[in-house]
């Protein structure tokens, strides 16, 4: 996918206004990946035995796909870009990267999918703090 990302930086027609193009790629790549991890995370928790248990973890796992989708979409956009509304959807992702990361270790050790995706939220979360540092 990262051939991707990058593929369609490189042919956006205008400059991209200094941003770092490889932290873009890659915080738009983790993002999406992150959503697809949680929403799956998310479902696998709804089959298992003691749903009940981890209500918290299915309502964090869709939150953090949410956010995390609508800031691959925003950071996939440039023309007309306000870099308020980046650096907001950016730091909302990573909060919620951090909350999904947190609840999903919680859980880790007694299921698979919540360990994978716990990986997945914490390099969502990096990449999100990397381009927001190299935003200034």
């Amino acid at each position: 996918m990262t051939h991707h990302v990058t593929a369609m930086l490189a042919t956006y027609p205008k400059d991209l206004g200094g941003v770092d193009k490889e932290k873009l790629a890659e915080c738009i790549q983790a993002c999406f990946e992150c959503a697809q991890t949680c929403t799956a995370c998310a479902d696998a928790c709804l089959s298992e035995d003691m749903v009940a248990e981890l209500t918290k973890c299915v309502r964090t796992n869709i939150d953090c796909a949410d956010i995390c989708t609508t800031t691959g979409n925003v950071l996939s956009r440039h023309t007309g870009y306000d870099a308020n509304i980046t650096r907001a959807v950016l730091e909302a992702c990573r909060t919620a990267c951090k909350a999904c990361a947190d609840e999903c270790e919680r859980h880790a050790q007694m299921h698979e999918h919540c360990k994978i995706c716990a990986e997945a939220c914490r390099r969502c979360e990096t990449a999100c703090h990397e381009l927001l540092s190299s935003l200034g």
